[in-house]
């Protein structure tokens, strides 16, 4: 099968692939995680009528909101890299799953780094706020670091040629990649409403 004849396929279809059904279990059930999480988080801030704790510090802010602004914008070539497999242009393809496979290692790397480097920090009070903090963040790391690997699979998968199995798995992994993203400005957001 040519990616010519997987383009027609694909045009031919009428609804949804298996793999997209099951990707929105998927983020179905990794949604109600975070909502649990989250729940959680709002629950002990209410609770406490000093948040952050005294002697906690604030979350950073500036770097942060950059940084997830440049991951969200990792949802464009994944699109677009979907719309090219979906036309036959496995080249284009490749080119941009690549492309946002940079940004989101690079951005992973360094929220690893500053992850680490805070969790080591001396001066890290360990109570309720810093608990679900980092399991809020690290929850939100584990995904990236998934959809990383989904990216490098997806990429070597591609580099053998286009199937219809694989544009499927092009398609579900770009809705995965929209979910982590939109996950991720979340949990920034419940974060960052420490703030205020």
């Amino acid at each position: 099968m040519t990616a010519v004849d997987v383009s027609l396929a694909l045009q031919r279809r009428k609804g949804p692939p298996a793999a997209l059904l099951g990707m929105a279990a998927v983020i179905a059930s990794e949604g109600m995680l975070f909502a649990a999480f989250i729940g959680s988080y709002y629950y002990l801030r209410f609770e406490d009528p000093h948040w952050p704790p005294p002697g906690t510090p604030e979350p950073k802010w500036v770097v942060p909101t950059i940084l997830v602004a440049i991951l969200a914008l990792t949802s464009v070539p994944m699109q677009l890299g979907w719309h090219a497999v979906r036309s036959g242009r496995l080249a284009a393809a490749r080119l941009f799953i690549l492309g946002a496979l940079v940004v989101q290692a690079g951005y992973f790397a360094y929220e690893v780094h500053d992850f680490d480097t805070q969790l080591h920090a001396s001066d890290i009070t360990h109570n309720a706020y810093t608990s679900v903090y980092y399991t809020l963040l690290g929850a939100d790391h584990a995904h990236v670091l998934v959809g990383i690997l989904l990216d490098v699979w997806l990429l070597w998968k591609l580099a053998h040629g286009l199937t219809l199995y694989r544009a499927n798995a092009t398609q579900a992994i770009t809705w995965y990649w929209h979910f982590v993203n939109v996950l991720t400005i979340v949990v920034l957001a419940t974060l960052l409403s420490a703030r205020v």
